[in-house]
């Protein structure tokens, strides 16, 4: 039956449009709480106190699904084509080309756990997309989809890095996957590319000084001697994803609420420094660009 079941869900998981599947026991994360405290206690979170809040939630599902026997992680894909957007212009991170991947996600997640309660029977559990105190990468990687690179990111070999990460913490009792040894080797490109140093060491990143958190999370002023390293990001940043040599292998999505809008894709970097509040709320309605608000994208251009 644990068989049966797991297969079941792996198959209905891709026939919705995940990329991969993966199957882990629920339990506490007791190897990654350690490393968990001293990345706090270093202040690498920056202003992101909510990752201080609900510290054993975030390592142990059961607090989150009360009877939580299994988490059946899922990756889903967002490289886009080549030359999506205006390569002479401002940039923005490849995961907000679109409509927010929060959104298309959990549809599919709650698709996929109707689907299952419909051919298993009652199932408890909850379903979640970047949005609760869960260890999403690490729950990934016991599930055998990857293994965590130099950069902190899930690494697949198939696939490389450009996909999300999602979860259902449910009661069945499945068959578990086995972890994946790490490819990235002596490979320190991804360490050497970033421009702000924020990679401190291997799989630790001082958030405070990543382009991402700065551009986004952050709602104070940007250090002008980080900003001057930028690169032309506004939102987010890919770089260290660029560089990293397993991501030749990513092949273009094919979800077409991933494609950015018409207007977006020959944006100029004059157009970003005359974007109007009212442009912004049209261009961006339903996007994850929407999380630094107006007046926070408006403060990234003008950091550069």
């Amino acid at each position: 039956m644990k068989k049966r079941n797991s297969q079941l869900i792996k198959r209905l998981a891709k026939q919705i449009g995940f990329s991969s599947c993966g199957i882990s026991k629920a339990r506490f994360l007791q190897e990654e709480e350690k490393n968990f405290e001293n990345w706090l206690k270093k202040g690498y979170q920056g202003t992101m106190g909510y990752l201080e809040r609900n510290f054993d939630k975030r390592l142990d599902p059961q607090k989150l699904v009360p009877g939580a026997k299994s988490v059946i992680s899922l990756t889903y894909n967002y490289f886009p084509k080549k030359k999506t957007l205006n390569e002479n212009s401002f940039i923005i991170s490849k995961y907000a080309y679109g409509k927010d991947y929060h959104f298309i996600i959990k549809d599919k997640l709650k698709a996929l756990f109707n689907l299952l309660k419909k051919e298993i029977g009652n199932i408890e559990g909850r379903v979640f997309v970047d949005s609760a105190p869960i260890h999403e990468r690490a729950w990934a990687k016991i599930s055998g989809l990857g293994w965590i690179g130099k950069n902190s990111l899930l690494l697949n070999k198939k696939m490389g890095s450009y996909f999300f990460l999602a979860e259902i913490v449910c009661d069945l009792d499945l068959q578990y996957d086995s972890s994946v040894s790490d490819h990235c080797g002596t490979c320190t490109k991804c360490i050497d590319a970033c421009p702000t140093d924020a990679i401190t060491q291997s799989q630790v990143v001082d958030a405070s000084k990543c382009i991402s958190y700065l551009t986004i999370e952050n709602k104070n002023e940007i250090p002008k001697e980080l900003s001057k390293s930028f690169k032309d990001y506004i939102f987010g940043c890919d770089i260290c994803q660029d560089v990293c040599p397993w991501n030749k292998f990513a092949k273009p999505h094919n979800e077409k609420e991933f494609l950015p809008k018409e207007e977006l894709k020959e944006y100029t970097k004059k157009d970003w420094q005359e974007l109007t509040n009212e442009t912004f709320n049209k261009i961006f309605k339903n996007s994850a660009v929407k999380r630094t608000k107006f007046e926070g994208l408006k403060r990234n251009i003008k950091a550069l």
